[in-house]
């Protein structure tokens, strides 16, 4: 027993590290499992809209329990989201969330994969979904992932049969497989891929289903499965000390901006998936029946077969090393294949399990974490050899440019060889997600080089091949430049290695608010790539807007370091938008990104290029009170915003909330807080004594899964929503105060809202209630939930499901006077007279 729970911690440090640059230090059980996988010629790709959407339960299953080689295809990178452990929206979430899914994968043993459909939000339609994303490039690309990836089994998440019942990405996403199954081995169509790779024809198509899927238990325990598959996913692996859906709900806690973290559960599970497409397997209890799986499968595959299979058959786990001439034969043998994909996949495998085997360490580990193009770093190299074999370390080659340094240096067992070398950083591009380098649109990413198209992330900028001589037989491997350091409080950190520029800009707020025609003072944060760092810095304004200086001098004398430049900006008189932008000028070059650095502990640190800029709105508006209460619930940026016209808030912490709130002119409740706050349902008496004596109380929107909300009369959420940001708004209660005082909110002030009108709104709700808007999408009935009101003693309760906390970011100056009536109604709460 004390063996199996230092295995499992073993395997979860793994899994969890693998993705941060850290290396990887197989056991002999891990050893074993990859020669397995390496022993199986069979593939499976699983496809569906979003992060979290994949079934890690069958992934797992595939991987681990098939040794089947898996993938998941997300066609996005979940932009449209939100983030429960932080402010990070939009693109910079989409980041976060494709971490997510490689540590996922981590740990279920699958490979990821993505089109360049952005998440713009929730969908109803899958009409509305393949309009936005461009249908034929999102195709293209599930056409792509199919060639490339070569899949024999193909399984759809989602029904594409039932459009207009889930979300319109959901459907989408099998609707584009279904399609692509026929399409990736036409070679006809988009016959531009094929200069990178071949057409191919899937096997077989599935879509897996459940009891969900069909409305309750008892109807799927009638439904037809003749075409169904079904196998018990709750299989025990005892190398692993765990079981497959053990394995998967660690898998999917990864998930941790959504809140997907979850209790680990054991035990028999069955998982069907319903035949589409294809040939029919012939065993219903095996997805690959049918298909040869074996080293058999290719040309020449046979005499490697015969002997990795003997290594499988007897392997040694106390002593791995004891299989490397076998695997090295085996190796060369690979090289001389003909089918480039199988010699591809299993050159990696291979290489994968003759590194554990030999316990060879290789690491490449700069001096720091970046560095800008056209300088140099200092890389520390270290190489250990930890098995009996001849060994000699060759040379080392400096990628992307090639260079190679020799070094022939003799590798006796557990004899710890370091050096250093001065290597020179050519001018290639900055570390930044390759899909966010380019302009986007709502619901295509811009990507131009194909090769690049699917892949989880950038390359990594700078690698290092370590040429081995083993046996006399030559065999290399490649390692990113990594930065390794340690914290006292964290121990070994692995980071990795970024080239970036030699100045980033930044403003901190990316919305300026201008709520009179007074002059602001604006601070620029420049900081340096490299030392001795200096030039000129200016803001572009848009047309009628005036800043001062023109341009002003900067210089940073240590890499790293930040300084701070002023300027005053001025707005119109009138009310008007647009962007400022910043310029950083050295060396007669031009550099306008800002650096966006994302560090959680279960990803790894993310660095993000995105342009230096922010939106400055000039907006007439007034206000009533100042005091404003914070109670955030998920994470939003609301509270800065409403600093940005000029009202002092106070984020309040939920546990200390008792009868201190009679200073506030109104108290807001963040998004979801009800959701992810237990606590606050233990506070909800001091909110509502709060509103009883006068007090203005406004609840952000919170899901209606499983949520007391408290509210002080009859008020049911429900899944209603507005998808459409150009959904036609109809002023209920044109008369009252809250459209009217003390900003006059007309239709025009719903023009040019982002991604929605906002979600779950409430659906039922008692007479004390006055509903003040009503909104729908196409097609749909008047949705009148989205803002309502109540008196209630002498102050007022309003529930919102609109959706501010991504307007006010935004900048969306109607969304900005909305929010200010709703936190002044409590100075004027009767229907006004005109």
């Amino acid at each position: 027993m004390h063996k199996k729970v230092l295995f499992y911690l073993s395997f979860l440090l793994i899994s969890l590290t693998i993705n941060a640059q850290k290396p990887q230090k197989l056991n002999s059980n891990q050893i074993y499992e990859k020669i397995q996988k390496l022993n199986f010629l069979g593939s499976a790709l699983y496809i569906a809209a979003h992060p979290d959407d994949e079934n890690t339960r069958l992934i797992a299953y595939l991987s681990n329990h098939e040794k089947a080689r898996t993938g998941y295809l997300s066609l996005t990178r979940g932009d449209g989201g939100q983030n429960l452990i932080g402010p990070e929206m939009r693109e910079l979430l989409g980041v976060i969330r494709t971490q997510e899914l490689l540590a996922a994968r981590g740990v279920d043993g699958g490979e990821q994969r993505f089109s360049r459909a952005n998440d713009f939000g929730y969908s109803k339609h899958p009409d509305e979904t393949l309009e936005i994303w461009d249908k034929d490039k999102v195709l293209a690309d599930v056409v792509w992932a199919i060639r490339t990836f070569k899949p024999d089994v193909i399984i759809n998440r989602f029904n594409h049969r039932t459009p207009g019942t889930t979300h319109g990405h959901h459907t989408s996403s099998a609707m584009l497989s279904v399609e692509a199954f026929d399409l990736a081995g036409d070679k006809t169509k988009y016959p531009e891929q094929l200069q990178y790779t071949s057409s191919w024809q899937p096997n077989r198509l599935f879509f897996n289903t459940s009891w969900w899927f069909y409305g309750s238990e008892e109807k799927f325990a009638k439904a037809d499965k003749s075409k169904m598959l079904n196998f018990d996913i709750g299989t025990y692996y005892p190398l692993k000390g765990l079981s497959n859906n053990e394995v998967a709900a660690i898998a999917s806690s990864q998930h941790l901006c959504q809140g997907f973290g979850r209790l680990t559960s054991r035990g028999s599970q069955t998982e069907y998936v319903e035949f589409l497409k294809g040939e029919f397997p012939k065993d219903k209890k095996d997805i690959f029946s049918g298909i040869n799986t074996t080293w058999n499968r290719v040309e020449g595959g046979g005499e490697i077969g015969d002997i990795l299979y003997d290594v499988e058959q007897n392997f040694d786990f106390v002593n791995p090393s004891k299989h490397l001439p076998a695997l090295l034969n085996a190796y060369q043998k690979v090289q001389k294949l003909k089918d480039e994909y199988w010699k591809s996949i299993k050159t990696k495998e291979l290489k994968e399990i003759i590194e554990a085997c030999a316990g060879l360490y290789l690491e490449a580990s700069a001096v720091s974490s970046s560095a800008t193009p056209n300088s140099t770093i200092k890389i520390d190299f270290e190489v250990l050899n930890r098995s009996e074999l001849l060994m000699e370390l060759s040379s080392i080659e400096i990628l992307p440019e090639h260079k190679k340094i020799e070094k022939d240096i003799d590798l006796a067992n557990n004899e710890k060889k370091t050096f250093k070398e001065t290597i020179s950083i050519p001018e290639i591009s900055f570390s930044s997600p390759y899909w966010l380098q380019k302009p986007w649109s709502m619901g295509m990413y811009t990507v131009e080089n194909q090769k690049l198209r699917g892949k989880p992330e950038t390359p990594r900028p700078i690698q290092v091949q370590f040429n081995l001589m083993i046996e006399n037989q030559s065999i290399s491997f490649v390692k990113p430049v990594v930065y390794r350091y340690s914290k006292r409080d964290k121990g070994e950190i692995y980071e990795p290695f970024e080239i970036l520029p030699k100045v980033t800009t930044k403003l901190n707020d990316k919305v300026l608010i201008f709520a009179t025609s007074e002059p602001r003072k604006i601070s620029v944060e420049v900081r340096a790539g490299d030392v001795n760092t200096a030039g000129k810095i200016s803001l572009q304004a848009p047309k009628g807007w005036k800043v001062f200086p023109k341009e002003a001098d900067f210089s940073i004398a240590q890499k790293g370091d930040i300084q701070f430049v002023d300027f005053t900006v001025i707005p119109t008189e009138k009310e008007s938008e647009g962007l400022l932008k910043v310029k950083a000028i050295v060396g007669g070059k031009d550099y306008d990104k800002e650096l966006i650095e994302i560090n959680y502990d279960h990803i790894p640190k993310q660095s993000v290029l995105l342009p230096s800029q922010a939106k400055v709105v000039r907006l007439n508006i007034e206000k009533n009170g100042r005091q404003i209460g914070y109670i955030q619930g998920s994470g939003d940026a609301v509270p800065e915003s409403l600093q940005q016209i000029g009202y002092e808030v106070t984020e309040l912490n939920v546990n200390e909330i008792n009868g201190n709130l009679a200073q506030f002119d109104a108290v807001v409740v963040g998004i979801r807080a009800y959701n992810t706050n237990k606590e606050l349902q233990f506070k909800q008496k001091y909110l509502l004594d709060y509103v009883k004596n006068g007090g203005n109380l406004i609840i952000q929107y919170n899901t209606n899964r499983g949520v007391d909300i408290q509210a002080p009369y009859e008020l049911q959420l429900s899944r209603d929503r507005v998808t459409d940001e150009y959904s036609e708004v109809t002023m209920l209660a044109k008369d009252h105060s809250i459209l009217n005082y003390p900003n006059k909110i007309t239709e025009a002030d719903f023009d040019g809202w982002v991604q929605e009108r906002g979600l779950y709104f409430p659906n039922k709700w008692s007479k004390e209630y006055t509903p003040i808007l009503s909104m729908h999408d196409k097609g749909e009935t008047a949705k009148k939930g989205s803002l309502l009101i109540a008196k209630y003693g002498k102050g007022n309760y309003i529930y919102t499901g609109l959706s501010f906390f991504r307007e006010l970011t935004a900048g969306v100056s109607g969304a900005y006077k909305l929010f200010a009536n709703l936190l002044s109604v409590k100075e004027n709460t009767v229907i006004n007279e005109k």
